[in-house]
């Protein structure tokens, strides 16, 4: 009887995890960009990672930073997986939230990675984090608007179920196309080597403005309450996977930068 109803417990855990669509790109988005990173990543730098982290690679890892979300003496991190501002603004000319955001976290991040004072304990917590903020940062409703929670009060339908636009774009168009982050990653297009370094160029904050661009037409793609299946896939999964592969190309940029 205990071992029934620690099964049941253990079943609503998972059940309200899964459906707090504040998380995250989902575990098979995260993982497609480690991934991604991972295969272009120099030789000094997978050297240098393989010191820290051991057998754990950066697909494994992107998940972590959600992971520990359970776990109250995380709270202060919360901010950092997210940054919102108005129609019109850019990040530079928007209102900063006092308690960090996407930015400050990723910036935060590298600050204590490039730190030779900082311990390996340090170094390897503020390593998943940066892996896996990179990702947020290009999840479109990420860098959403603060009214809308980044979308999450944007009541809609996938295929007849109830949701919200930010759910969809995080995990449920990824689930519907219904392949594990491997066979994913295999199908992305490939790019040359110029395609690769222009989609690198830049620093973090063009990529959060280039971001919000994609996430404004996000905004205008459904109306409240709507029904979303096959035609929003068609029209919308070719960005999801562009952002996929630009999270991890720049990923990667940023992880030769401080280890390679």
């Amino acid at each position: 009887m205990k071992i029934k109803i620690f099964f049941i417990f253990l079943f609503i855990g998972i059940s309200t995890y899964a459906n707090d669509s504040d998380l995250f790109w989902g575990q098979t988005g995260h993982r497609v960009i480690g991934e991604i990173a991972h295969k272009n990543l120099t030789r000094k730098a997978k050297r240098n990672l393989i010191k820290l982290l051991g057998k754990e690679g950066l697909a494994l890892i992107s998940t972590y930073a959600d992971e520990i979300r359970s776990d109250r003496k995380y709270n202060g991190f919360s901010t950092w997986h997210y940054v919102n501002f108005k129609d019109g603004e850019t990040y530079e000319t928007s209102t900063k939230n006092p308690k960090g955001d996407l930015i400050k976290g990723i910036e935060k991040c590298q600050e204590i990675i490039s730190d030779s004072n900082s311990s390996k304990e340090d170094k390897i917590f503020y390593l998943k984090m940066l892996v896996h903020l990179v990702g947020d940062l290009h999840q479109p409703l990420h860098v959403g608007r603060g009214e809308d929670r980044g979308g999450n009060s944007i009541k809609v339908k996938w295929f007849r179920g109830n949701t919200n636009l930010h759910s969809v774009w995080d995990t449920k168009m990824i689930e519907s196309f219904n392949m594990t982050y491997s066979e994913l990653t295999s199908n992305l297009n490939k790019f040359s080597k110029n395609q690769r370094k222009a989609i690198q160029q830049g620093s973090v904050l063009d990529w959060v403005n280039e971001t919000r661009i994609t996430t404004m037409r996000v905004y205008g793609s459904v109306k409240v309450d709507e029904s979303l299946s096959y035609r929003y896939m068609y029209d919308h999964f070719a960005t999801v996977k562009t952002q996929l592969q630009k999270g991890g190309l720049r990923l990667a940029k940023v992880l030769n930068d401080l280890f390679g």
